[in-house]
């Protein structure tokens, strides 16, 4: 009778973290008028600002069908799923801190704020047409996304880099100059109303993530690691949402055979059966709302008699956590990426601590646009992206792993850990809180005391 209890218990668990997770995510008609609602509120509230505080007073964004800039993507009405033809948009501020007037070079309105500012019957050449918009504005600086540091802000590709240096008029040329920092800068805030939101997001993604690693899709000595993976990819199609990359589950083990606290990043862990007494790692991400998520969690396999995760391992978890504290302590307005990561490993060293930290902007793009905190296969500085300073209302994955040698398995231990967080200026907050304990399986034995 209490078996059956406690098997009621989990069902019912489980069952109601599923309808939580299904009734969160809102219909597709819902989710275009939200996505239209935010890029209608950073054109009007975001935009000037950084137009301002990069001083390129006009951008110019082009992309042709199927080819998109990485910016524009961000700028097109959730309706659209690529640009059309040849779109190209233009911004243009006429006094510092002054609203920004938009226009779209094209055959179309692009969304609410584009208007079409070119008529293709009265001047037939779409580039001729572009040329005197911007002569009409006499812009100081006219910024094109092409980039060194950053993929996401070189978008424009080498035929129309050509083509528009060809049409620009010659006393407009020098006035030509890299968009790089205006396209980061886009990329990487977060304005009001996405920072209310992401914490929800970051909710169903710790939700799917719970119940993955649970006793409803595991059964020990049967599940695969494969398997759960699968599992994550069907779960969220089921959900209605995407991800932006595969998700992985690997397993550490007592077993000295087993290496996988060794594993390069770069090769991927093999599939294995799911045993009792096994360490589960997760690295798993959505894209809901045009926002991203990255997540890594752990979880320990219960063997018989176990009711609860070793002690030995949750001391040894715990050291992730330092990782984390001693990373976003350095986070620090102004500093660069390269600056945090050599102040962080400066203070694992003091303590004694091995690891690496190798964390990322995270928003429009899961490996998104701004400063690059160490690489997993770099821990020095990373030129460029590391030298990007660090600025208020940014998103990031504060990802790393810390290495703890445990004596009950005589070898090393990986924590692996990852959760999205927010940059105020002032402090990190984790969007949805970070894991503390390793996660048993099962759930309900451990919560009940069984």
């Amino acid at each position: 009778m209490i078996k059956k209890l406690l098997h009621l218990c989990s069902v019912l668990l489980i069952s109601s973290l599923v309808y939580a997770q299904d009734s969160a995510v809102l219909t597709q008609r819902e989710q275009a008028e939200v996505i239209d609602n935010w890029l209608e509120y950073r054109i009007e509230n975001l935009l000037p600002e950084l137009m301002t505080e990069t001083e390129v007073d006009m951008w110019v964004v082009i992309s042709r069908e199927y080819n998109e800039d990485p910016v524009i993507r961000t700028m097109l009405p959730a309706t659209w799923h690529a640009a059309r033809r040849r779109t190209i948009l233009v911004m243009y501020q006429p006094a510092a801190n002054a609203p920004v007037e938009t226009y779209a070079v094209a055959r179309y309105d692009v969304g609410k704020s584009f208007k079409r500012a070119w008529d293709p019957e009265s001047q037939p050449d779409q580039w001729q047409a572009l040329m005197d918009l911007i002569s009409s504005k006499n812009p100081k600086k006219i910024g094109l996304n092409y980039s060194k540091d950053y993929g996401h802000a070189d978008g424009l590709t080498t035929h129309e880099h050509q083509v528009f240096l060809k049409y620009l008029p010659e006393n407009l040329q020098s006035k030509v100059v890299s968009a790089q920092t205006l396209a980061v800068r886009w990329l990487e805030t977060r304005t009001q109303p996405e920072m209310a939101t992401y914490k929800h997001i970051q909710e169903i993604a710790h939700a799917i993530v719970a119940e993955g690693l649970s006793e409803a899709v595991i059964t020990p000595g049967v599940t695969t690691t494969d398997d759960v993976v699968w599992w994550y990819r069907e779960r969220i199609k089921e959900l209605k949402l995407d991800t932006w990359f595969h998700p992985s589950v690997d397993i550490q083990r007592a077993d000295p055979e087993n290496k996988e606290q060794n594993r390069d990043f770069a090769s991927k862990a093999p599939d294995s059966v799911i045993m009792p007494g096994d360490l589960l790692h997760v690295d798993f991400g959505i894209s809901y709302l045009r926002l991203n998520t990255d997540t890594q969690e752990m979880a320990y396999v219960l063997k018989a008699g176990e009711t609860q995760v070793p002690d030995y391992l949750q001391k040894a978890f715990k050291q992730g956590n330092r990782v984390q504290d001693i990373l976003t302590s350095n986070f620090v307005t102004g500093r660069t990426g390269n600056e945090i990561l050599r102040a962080s490993r400066k203070a694992m060293d003091e303590e004694g601590i091995r690891g690496s930290i190798y964390t990322h902007p995270l928003g429009f793009y899961g490996h998104s646009a701004g400063p690059t905190i160490g690489m997993w296969d770099n821990q020095g500085d990373t030129p460029g992206a590391g030298d990007f300073s660090l600025h208020a209302y940014t998103g990031y994955a504060i990802e790393l792993n810390a290495v703890v040698f445990v004596p009950e398995w005589n070898k090393d231990v990986r924590i692996m850990l990852e959760e999205g967080a927010l940059f105020d200026g002032q402090k990190v907050t984790y969007y949805n809180g970070r894991q503390q304990e390793i996660i048993p399986i099962p759930r309900v034995s451990s919560y009940l005391g069984y």
